[in-house]
């Protein structure tokens, strides 16, 4: 939940209790690392005395060492913060300033009677931002200059780190500028608006469509910014440039033409890229093509139809958040409208995630409608949360797909095995089994185009309760851009 907060509000703390508490939290780090996702979790432990002593008290290994659970998160934490008298302002403030720059996780071990001792309050607030660039980023900004200036076919693809710096206006002023065309990868969507004329889609590697793959595969230069090319990301890493066509400006890594240079904080670098001096790009820009006079039928729902519905359904403005599974690789190739920001975890794929973090995300910024789409095997990993969406009276609309188990691992390997299917639970009625009434949550379930139209029409206007959409398609069913990567998959791990 903390994650999907951050993702929307830019940072986000949570506390947990000592030991099993917090190992719990483990795999949620790992993926805010993964992801660079700035997460502060605070971790209340046994008092000072206590851990001098070495006293074996509960949610400890009963061996006296109260240090094993802290080195257990130094692997997905960027800075970690065990706390005294002596040192407890200045620590708090180091961790903060690493996760704010580095936009990564960090930990804050705080034993009890710490939390209580009166300190001086800070003189001045914590300055993440120079002043002004490096020679190294001047250096290296001088040379993304001159590629450009040269450059015939330049196409920019923005990354996930986009959205983990909130750079997202800075990106679009260096793109309008110099009217650059710019694609985004699955991991990254809505980093720049979709719905821009400078847009071309969604790039997957070879299970991108045309014109897009070749475009960007012909390109003479490609600027990646703060963009990894997972195997996710790239249909199995089969993207179709060469690392003779690739600048990669990243928070971790700079990269001219395979060639590993000194790192520079992204922020502040892709700010100052609308400075640059060079001629505007006057080439063909082919924008992402949309759905248009969509019909419906009164037949059964299937994946290709669903995603085309929803891409009608979308407002701006909108928050969506879709699951790794069928969910996020049906929205992968749906163009996004106007301010909206998508949520996803295509990198560390944590099955599950996605539902705590639309209720996290909501709290950050219930202004916005939330969008849910999960799957049924997803869904049945972290479903217990419903009951605090209700506890909070959060709105989303969550479209529950229920194609009877997991469709992602089917596409891959074992179609007809046994561990791919789940148990049928009854989605509908589930609100009210964690304390929803009627007068908080709507529940619909629709198996075909008509009913999910009519659910459509009530759920846009019925905005003060959660809808609750179970959508029910065929199991062996796919969407394309899925099955196509499942076949990839499945060779490369044959």
């Amino acid at each position: 939940m903390a994650d999907g907060y951050a993702r929307t509000k830019g940072i986000s703390a949570f506390v947990t209790t000592f030991g099993v508490g917090e190992l719990s939290d483990v795999n949620g780090l790992a993926g805010s690392f993964a992801e660079n996702v700035p997460v502060i979790e605070i971790v209340g432990s046994p008092t000072t005395a206590i851990q001098a002593n070495k006293k074996l008290v509960h949610h400890t290994l009963g061996d006296g060492d109260f240090f094993r659970f802290e080195k257990m998160h130094e692997e997905v934490t960027a800075g970690i913060a065990h706390l005294t008298a002596d040192n407890a302002l200045t620590e708090i403030d180091c961790v903060l300033l690493i996760a704010i720059t580095e936009k990564r996780p960090v930990y804050i071990n705080l034993p009890i009677g710490i939390a209580t001792i009166t300190v001086s309050k800070p003189q001045s607030k914590l300055n993440s931002q120079p002043e002004q660039l490096t020679v190294v980023e001047a250096a290296i900004l001088a040379e993304v200059e001159q590629a450009l200036q040269q450059a015939q076919r330049p196409v920019i693809i923005a990354g996930h780190e986009i959205l983990s710096y909130h750079i997202e206006q800075q990106l679009d002023a260096f793109i309008q500028k110099f009217n650059l065309p710019i694609t985004t990868l699955p991991l990254g969507k809505s980093a720049f608006n979709e719905d821009d004329a400078h847009y071309l889609g969604t790039y997957t590697g070879s299970t991108t469509d045309e014109p897009l793959r070749s475009r960007v595969n012909t390109a003479d230069l490609v600027l990646l910014l703060g963009a990894k090319l997972t195997d996710s990301a790239t249909s199995g890493f089969s993207f179709g440039f060469t690392d003779q066509q690739i600048i990669s400006i990243g928070s971790t890594e700079v990269l001219f033409y395979g060639d590993q240079q000194e790192k520079v904080q992204l922020d502040h670098f892709v700010s100052a890229l609308a400075t640059l001096s060079f001629s505007r790009f006057t080439g063909e820009i082919i924008p992402v093509k949309r759905t248009e006079n969509l019909a419906i039928a009164d037949e059964n729902l299937s994946q290709k139809q669903f995603w085309k519905m929803v891409e009608e359904f979308l407002i701006s403005g909108d928050t969506i958040i879709g699951e790794q599974g069928t969910s996020f690789f049906g929205l992968t190739n749906v163009p996004l409208k106007k301010a909206v920001h998508f949520i996803s975890q295509p990198l560390w794929g944590s099955i599950g995630y996605t539902f705590l973090s639309a209720l996290g995300s909501q709290l950050a910024n219930k202004d916005s409608r939330h969008l849910l789409f999960i799957g049924d095997g997803s869904l049945q990993l972290t479903v217990q949360e419903l009951g605090t969406a209700i506890r909070e009276k959060l709105a989303p609309i969550v479209f529950v797909i229920n194609n009877n188990g997991y469709t992602v691992e089917r596409e891959i390997h074992g179609a007809t095995e046994q561990y791919n299917y789940i148990p049928m639970w009854d989605y509908q009625k589930l609100p009210f089994v964690f304390g929803g009434t009627e007068q908080t949550v709507a529940t619909y379930k629709v198996s075909t185009e008509i009913e999910l139209d009519e659910v459509m029409k009530t759920a846009r206007n019925d905005t003060e309760r959660m809808q609750w959409i179970e959508v029910v398609m065929d199991q062996e069913d796919a969407p394309e851009l899925l099955k196509k990567l499942g076949k990839i998959f499945a060779k490369q791990n044959a």
